[in-house]
């Protein structure tokens, strides 16, 4: 484990054993430093779907000139971020939705973080949610999306299966819809249409058997 991402889970050692185990396993499934290393340096950060706050600390944590906004609508999990990276002098957290952020700042951000959020919504509200994250932003501000591609391989399958446990049986993750992955083009068509260019789509699945894919795109 490289240092960055061992000092973000160190800022979660006064949390319960259940809640710990939780973020270790989430370090351990996704990409998180790539796609840290991919956020712009310094300037404000929205982590939006922050979770317990393990990325939003691993923003933090690398780059001390960033100021750091974590929302989650789940105020289980906001409470145990708030024992953990919200201790932190550059990080925010709170209960709250992109809605809510984008209501109260919109324009102030200089990237916002979305990881694995999108599948949580029915489809028919990404166009809308994808809007909000580009209120978020100044001009030429970046969008950085980590999702599960649709691709219909076995890992979509899988990944497909892992999140009805999470979800639907042991109530881990809050979800407003049926669980949907999507294609990387239709992913960049939405994006697209809420007036964001499309940068770079990587691919970081390598190593994982979730198909991790992560889109950059700037604001319009």
């Amino acid at each position: 484990m490289n240092a960055p991402l061992s000092a973000a889970l160190a800022v979660f050692s006064q949390l319960p054993p259940a809640e710990r185990f939780h973020v270790h396993a989430r370090a351990f499934s996704a990409p998180l430093e790539a796609l840290a290393a991919r956020v712009p340096p310094g300037g404000a950060v929205a982590d939006v779907g922050c979770g317990h706050g393990l990325l939003t600390a691993l923003l933090a944590l690398s780059d001390s000139r960033r100021q750091v906004w974590g929302v989650d609508p789940d105020p289980r999990k906001i409470e145990e971020a708030q024992k953990g990276p919200g201790r932190l002098s550059n990080v925010k957290v709170e209960v709250g939705t992109v809605e809510s952020l984008a209501e109260r700042m919109p324009g102030h951000f200089d990237a916002v973080v979305v990881c694995d959020v999108l599948y949580l919504l029915p489809v028919e509200r990404w166009p809308g949610f994808l809007a909000e994250a580009r209120r978020l932003l100044r001009p030429g501000g970046r969008l950085l999306l980590k999702e599960a591609e649709g691709d219909r391989s076995w890992k979509h399958l899988k990944c497909l299966a892992q999140e009805v446990v999470m979800v639907k049986l042991l109530g881990r993750t809050k979800a407003g819809g049926a669980l949907v992955l999507q294609p990387r083009n239709a992913v960049g068509e939405l994006l697209r249409r809420a007036g964001f260019t499309p940068r770079e789509t990587v691919e970081l699945g390598a190593g994982y058997s979730t198909p991790h894919i992560l889109y950059v795109a700037s604001a319009a």
